[in-house]
């Protein structure tokens, strides 16, 4: 029977005066009951807007129509032929702004819970599932590389092992997993799920070589020369960018790359760490998006007293999802908007001693399409912290365009690449992602990684034809 509720079924969570103190998962997920609630809202429309909402293309209704009908491994087939990450887009990926802000229900209420099913299928399939028994495809006697364990290297070498073809990905830290295991956090996104998801990519005879950093170890022509017929470059933007204001060079000013990968891959939280984070007391995290609110919500859970957003414009341009914004609140996570920093004060020792900052008005739309955020003259103020930390976005790492010969990038670091297919100005080399576009969202790296899998598959074998 249909549900014609107007609302979604609530997801539960850690209470925030509970989450803010560990680092576990603050969403817990549907029940059965919830999940089989929530999938009979949907109206199975015929012309799916939902789909052409989402970048991976993921046949919506038909699976939340086996999970209405309590069929949740098929259900999770169906997804996992269109995705490779289903745990992980079930968790990060932003729905409101894509198959969820096309779902008919919304029109009159909220739309169909799309995420919250399929992070349900995808646990579920998880826990009653063995990565080992995946069945391997027949190989096809080509060889592909792919450089970079993110999501959207992730996804092309899945779709290119699903073919058939001997896929090599390498990855420069020890782990893999990429942003998924360095940048976001434990409590939006635990590492066992993305352990997971490599698993099963194993399992379909994905290989992965860690502490290989492509530029150094290799470059892409030895890839070449080793036998690979394709390479994709899924690198990803890791490289921080500062404001360049006075100060930032002080103790106690952290990248939030450096910041959340201390945190998350190297454990800074565990007692006895190897890699020990300043146990600051008043931190300010400089920046509006889904990074700042990690890291302010990291920042939270370390312990420190007070831990303050500044961002330059108004709440109502912050580019954070809806979600982390309100469970930043909820957490105790302060906000200082229309304010922007201009100096970092030095304390005692070479320490950040606080932050000088100005009060900011919202003038003319930029190019952006946002209202440009002009200085309040003689608005200075400070804010009393003892720790920064800068993040206000991340480019690609220079190291490949730098050694690999023909590679067409952007100014600003991004590889030139055909937004269809991904391929670069190199033939055979492909590239998508945070490597292309800079730093975006995991789902529309994995819809790039997707693209070029396909572009990939038809270039290998138009050559041995």
């Amino acid at each position: 029977m249909a549900n014609m509720s107007l609302k979604k079924n609530e997801m539960p969570t850690q209470a925030p005066d509970i989450r803010n103190h560990n680092f576990l998962e603050v969403a817990l997920g549907y029940t059965e009951a919830q999940a089989l609630d929530e999938a009979a809202r949907c109206l199975n429309c015929k012309n799916m807007p939902c789909v052409a909402g989402c970048p991976v293309q993921i046949h919506i209704p038909a699976f939340i129509q086996k999970v209405a009908a309590g069929e949740f491994e098929e259900a999770y087939q169906i997804i996992s032929e269109a995705s490779s990450l289903p745990a992980v887009c079930g968790r990060v990926c932003p729905q409101e702004s894509q198959c969820e802000e096309k779902c008919v229900r919304g029109v009159k209420g909220e739309p169909v819970g799309i995420g919250r099913l399929e992070r349900f299928v995808a646990d579920w399939h998880n826990e009653h599932s063995d990565p080992s028994c995946v069945k391997r495809p027949a190989p096809n006697g080509y060889r592909a590389a792919v450089i970079g364990s993110g999501p959207s290297g992730l996804t092309c070498a899945g779709d290119l092992a699903k073919k058939g073809y001997d896929v090599t990905v390498f990855e420069a830290l020890h782990l893999s997993g990429g942003v998924l295991v360095y940048g976001i956090p434990e409590f939006r996104l635990p590492k066992a799920i993305v352990q997971k998801e490599v698993d099963t990519l194993k399992a379909l005879g994905v290989k992965v070589e860690t502490n290989m950093v492509i530029g150094k170890v290799l470059s892409v022509d030895e890839l070449f020369e080793m036998g690979f017929e394709s390479v994709f470059i899924g690198s990803g933007a890791g490289l921080p960018r500062f404001m360049n204001i006075p100060g930032e060079n002080l103790k106690g000013v952290y990248s939030a790359n450096e910041f959340l990968t201390r945190v998350n891959l190297m454990k800074a939280y565990r007692d006895g760490s190897a890699t020990p984070i300043q146990d600051a007391k008043k931190v300010a995290v400089v920046g509006g998006g889904n990074v700042a609110m990690d890291a302010a919500r990291c920042a939270k859970r370390l312990g420190a007293e007070e831990v303050t957003i500044v961002y330059r414009r108004s709440e109502e341009e912050l580019p954070a999802r809806k979600e982390e914004v309100e469970h930043a609140k909820e957490e105790g996570v302060l906000f200082r908007l229309l304010t922007n920093p201009v100096e970092i004060l030095s304390g005692e020792n070479g320490f950040v001693g606080g932050i000088t900052c100005v009060e900011m008005t919202l003038g003319e739309p930029d190019e952006s399409g946002r209202r440009r955020p002009v200085v309040k003259e003689g608005s200075e103020f400070t804010i009393d912290v003892d720790c920064v930390i800068m993040a206000i976005g991340t480019s690609p790492n220079p190291l490949i365009k730098s050694t690999t010969q023909g590679l067409e990038t952007q100014r600003w670091g991004g590889i030139i690449a055909d937004e269809e297919t991904g391929l670069t100005s190199r033939e055979g080399v492909y590239a998508g992602g945070d490597a292309v576009t800079g730093a975006a969202t995991v789902i529309l790296a994995m819809g790039a990684g997707k693209a070029a899998a396909k572009a990939m598959d038809e270039y290998m074998q138009s050559k041995a034809k």
